[in-house]
């Protein structure tokens, strides 16, 4: 009977019972909520989110569509702890169950943070909030970027609070401050600000505000997203993180050159209060003032006490004035001596040069030669008559001893002619006794020469050879075949071409006869 009901059983198709299967799980399990922890997560390029929910014990196919991945206020991460809501429907094409889920939430608070502790660790560890690396706040930024939503009350809060402090350029870059994207959107806006070329179209700014309002843990978790943590620690630009109230702490607060605790308070950290910085600079003015007119009236105190140190022009010059009369006195006596001195030397040198007068020198002269050709007259007439006499008496003289030199001269030269007729007599046999001699010495080297001259040689037979250049040949190794030889001989030149030159044997050892030795005779050896 069993056989019979199976088999009057209705047939389906595979679609068919796939289609009551999917309807069945649908039906059951249309809205659940599952607790597990994530296992790999992909995101696909169409906007849907697949990935796996799992326990210790099983794991379930889990996909989010794109419409609701959009809501997702986490981004999610293999090992995070979640739940999900939704319903278990089947996938026909590869016979399996999965669950699509509508909203997913982390499975409580401890595992965020757990989350981000860990990924706090690793971005410290890479010394991306190192203090060292923090830049300083401008005093007076110039154009001050804020990046937040333009929407939010954020916006006017900062813009309300600079208006009030110092009014500054703001260029906001609007971007979304959470659910999907917003991390990417934030740190995008960080680097367009730092992208930004001075000078150009769009101010670049000298400060950046990256400001949030306050929200849960989740509403925050894009401000933990490590891609922003690591554009506003790349910022070249300073940055204050204002995201969430005072007690809410992010990632971005640690890799920001400093937090505020309130988009409200960054403001405040941005510029300072321009009425304070008023009453500061008309304060200083005021007291630069007094400070310079406390300082000059010191001067003048302290150069009234100089002066009354100081002497009075009288007696600082009274001496001077009684030393200038004193002088002129001494002055005046010092002139009249000097002209009465001066005078006595005028009056002299008057004397001495009236005495140097060409007219006294021409009569001095004249008289000086008048006593002088008397003196002559006199002196000429002693000295004429002395000369004379003396002139008589040599000349007396002078006649004995020409007449007693002419004889003694004759005779010395009777004395020389003979003495030159001797050597003359002489000269001729020993004139002819040196000519035999030189004549002798050339015979013996004419015939010494002969007999070392090579004509002699060539007399005997022998011929001179010498090669082209005239150079003698020593040696038939030196003749080339065909070489042009000049060969002189006694009687003349013949020139002659070289054959095959023969090798001549070399000489024989001339044998020396061995002398006969005395025995009794000793030797040298």
């Amino acid at each position: 009977m069993n056989e019979k009901v199976l088999v009057n059983s209705p047939e389906v198709s595979v679609s068919e019972l796939s289609a009551n299967l999917k309807r069945t799980l649908e039906d059951a399990y249309d809205h659940v909520r599952v607790r597990g922890e994530l296992g790999k997560v992909s995101y696909h390029s169409n906007g849907h989110v697949y990935f796996d929910l799992k326990d210790d014990r099983a794991c379930i196919a889990s996909v989010i569509w794109r419409s609701s991945a959009g809501r997702l206020k986490i981004k999610l991460e293999t090992g995070l702890e979640v739940i999900a809501t939704g319903k278990i429907t089947t996938y026909a094409g590869r016979s399996q169950y999965q669950l699509i889920v509508d909203r997913i939430e982390p499975a409580g608070i401890g595992a965020l943070l757990a989350q981000l502790e860990e990924r706090k660790k690793k971005l410290a560890a890479e010394g991306l909030f190192d203090p060292a690396r923090k830049q300083i706040i401008p005093f007076l930024p110039r154009v001050i970027g804020v990046v937040t939503s333009p929407t939010g009350a954020v916006i006017r809060d900062i813009l309300h609070r600079l208006e009030d402090r110092f009014p500054r350029h703001v260029v906001v870059w609007p971007v979304r401050v959470q659910g999907d994207g917003s991390a990417a959107e934030v740190a995008n806006a960080i680097r367009g600000f730092n992208a930004l070329a001075p000078g150009g179209r769009i101010a670049r700014p000298d400060l950046i505000i990256v400001a949030r309002g306050g929200g849960s843990l989740e509403d925050l978790w894009s401000f933990n997203e490590e891609i922003v943590a690591r554009a506003a620690a790349e910022s070249d630009i300073p940055l204050i993180s204002a995201v969430g109230h005072e007690t809410d702490t992010t990632l971005i607060d640690f890799a920001s050159d400093r937090r505020a605790p309130t988009p409200t308070a960054a403001a405040e950290m941005a510029v300072p209060v321009r009425s304070e910085l008023l009453a500061q600079i008309s304060n200083l003015g005021r007291r630069s003032f007094a400070s310079w007119t406390q300082r000059q009236e010191r001067r003048r105190a302290d150069l009234r006490g100089i002066t009354r140190a100081l002497p009075g022009p009288d007696r600082l010059l009274g001496e001077r004035r009684q030393a200038l009369d004193v002088a002129a006195q001494r002055l005046l006596r010092g002139l009249r001596a000097g002209t009465h001195t001066h005078g006595v030397r005028f009056h002299r040198v008057e004397a001495r040069l009236a005495a140097q007068s060409p007219r006294e020198q021409m009569r001095r002269l004249r008289k000086s030669v008048a006593d002088w050709r008397t003196r002559f007259d006199q002196i000429g007439a002693r000295l004429m008559l002395r000369p004379r006499e003396r002139f008589a008496g040599l000349s007396e003289r002078l006649k004995v001893g020409l007449v007693a030199n002419r004889t003694a001269h004759a005779t010395k030269i009777a004395r020389d002619r003979q003495t030159l007729n001797a050597l003359h007599s002489r000269l001729g046999p020993a004139w002819d006794v040196g000519q035999d001699r030189r004549i002798a010495a050339i015979d013996r080297a004419e015939s010494l020469l002969a007999a070392l001259s090579y004509h002699g040689v060539l007399e005997r037979g022998f011929a001179l050879v010498r090669d082209a250049d005239g150079k003698p040949v020593h040696s038939a190794k030196t003749v080339d075949p065909a070489m042009r030889l000049d060969i002189e001989f006694a009687d003349g030149r013949v020139v002659a071409t070289a054959g095959e030159v023969a090798q001549a044997e070399p000489p024989k050892p001339r044998r020396r006869r061995r002398q006969a030795v005395n025995e009794n005779q000793g030797t040298l050896f």
